[in-house]
């Protein structure tokens, strides 16, 4: 009799044991917005009870998950962002390495009128020619001594760019880095937190951020890499803008 009442009343226990657990833990809330890729659900919690929680997914389905689960499986709690003040952004554009390359005096001139680095250019150049000076280095071969590249130039800019960007936030992980090179070029990521949580104004800073970024990369003389399409290849073999029209058209 004991064995079938435990059989019965299994989701009810569970439940109740689970149910504890979250409340001491304070694991999950009501509006809590959380992950649980076993189970499909990817939303807010909108009801907890006794043996089931009850998650509305961004499309506005609902999950049911077992109270219990929530204790013997994996899912995230996203409460933790909400609460922080930022939301991450981590992303990276594709540098085609063909394009790195020392600064010439045309760049350092170029770049000097850019108002977020004018400052770091002048400073930099001071710096690298009291090193070179002091070090007796020959400038003629680019190799010896030090120099700046468009890449580094790039990476700063980047940096002064975001700092007085009004929708990042300064008080959480900034980082604007490289990652290792690949077949795809040199990955140049950032890793910084907007300061508004909201969905939709969480991706137009990040969308309005890289917009600007893969606008002023080829100021820096670099160029982003993309496998190449048909019209590459068709613009390689010499055909001309009218043949490719016909061509798409016909």
């Amino acid at each position: 009799m004991t064995a079938v009442l435990l059989l019965i009343f299994r989701d009810a226990i569970l439940g109740f044991v689970a149910g504890i657990q979250l409340t001491a833990n304070n694991m999950v809330q009501t509006g809590d917005w959380i992950s649980m890729p076993k189970y499909d659900a990817d939303g807010d919690v909108v009801d907890v009870s006794l043996t089931t929680v009850k998650v509305q997914n961004w499309d506005k389905t609902i999950t049911t998950i077992p109270t219990y689960a929530l204790v013997s499986d994996s899912f995230k709690n996203w409460r933790g962002m909400s609460e922080s003040g930022g939301r991450r952004i981590q992303r990276a554009v594709y540098i085609d390495m063909n394009t790195v390359r020392f600064c010439t005096p045309e760049m350092l001139k170029k770049f000097r009128r850019i108002q977020h680095i004018s400052g770091y250019i002048d400073q930099k150049l001071e710096e690298i020619g009291a090193h070179n000076r002091e070090h007796d280095v020959d400038d003629s071969v680019k190799v010896n001594g030090r120099r700046l590249t468009n890449i580094g130039t790039f990476r700063v800019y980047l940096q002064a760019y975001l700092r007085h960007h009004p929708k990042v936030n300064q008080e959480m992980t900034f980082l604007i880095r490289h990652l290792s090179p690949g077949e795809n070029g040199l990955p140049v990521e950032v890793y910084i937190f907007s300061n508004d949580q909201v969905w939709a104004n969480y991706e137009a800073i990040q969308a309005d951020i890289f917009d600007h970024i893969l606008a002023v990369i080829p100021e820096f003389g670099l160029r982003v890499f993309q496998n190449p399409s048909g019209y590459d290849f068709r613009m390689a073999f010499g055909e001309s803008g009218r043949d490719i029209e016909r061509t798409e058209a016909g």
